[in-house]
């Protein structure tokens, strides 16, 4: 498994954003799967959503130890557009992508286990995700990490399911 570093994506960095999205959803749309085919020509109201998150300081590219860039992830400590309000304390991630030519690696598993400590260290008791629920294939993934479905959120978009892993 590669070692990975977090590097914090500043507003400069919107077109390198908005080109990692378009990428992944061309990836996904191969592999027929009807999912984040908006990010293609995104609406203004998602690219709002990208930058606010950006000036928010959530968003961070994946990078391995030779500074070579091999994603991106976005960490909140509040998600009430998919969560609403919650008690208990939680990261809540978004936006995962690991680029094709490093799929396989176990690259976003990594990344999940690097949340999850800095969620522990925060004293979080969840980490929390969503998947478009039209990809069986992601959704399979995330439980086969441990995450377990515990709801459902409809937006006008898509169908998401929610996902948390308890932080021992």
């Amino acid at each position: 498994m590669t070692d990975i570093a977090f590097r914090q994506i500043r507003v400069k960095d919107l077109p390198l954003v908005l080109n990692l999205l378009k990428e992944a959803a061309e990836k996904i749309n191969r592999m027929q799967i009807d999912h984040w085919q908006y990010w293609k020509n995104p609406p203004q109201e998602k690219v709002r959503w990208i930058e606010e998150g950006i000036k928010n300081g959530e968003f961070y590219f994946v990078d391995d130890l030779a500074n070579n860039n091999i994603g991106m992830v976005r960490m909140l400590r509040e998600d009430i557009l998919y969560w609403g309000k919650q008690k208990d304390k939680a990261f809540y991630v978004h936006s995962l992508i690991v680029k094709e030519a490093y799929n396989g690696k176990g690259i976003g598993q990594r990344v999940l286990e690097e949340i999850g400590q800095k969620a522990k260290n925060k004293d979080c008791q969840y980490l929390r995700l969503d998947s478009d629920s039209k990809n069986l294939k992601l959704c399979k993934y995330y439980e086969n990490l441990g995450f377990r479905k515990v709801g459902v959120k409809n937006l006008p978009l898509s169908t998401y399911n929610l996902y948390q892993k308890r932080i021992l």
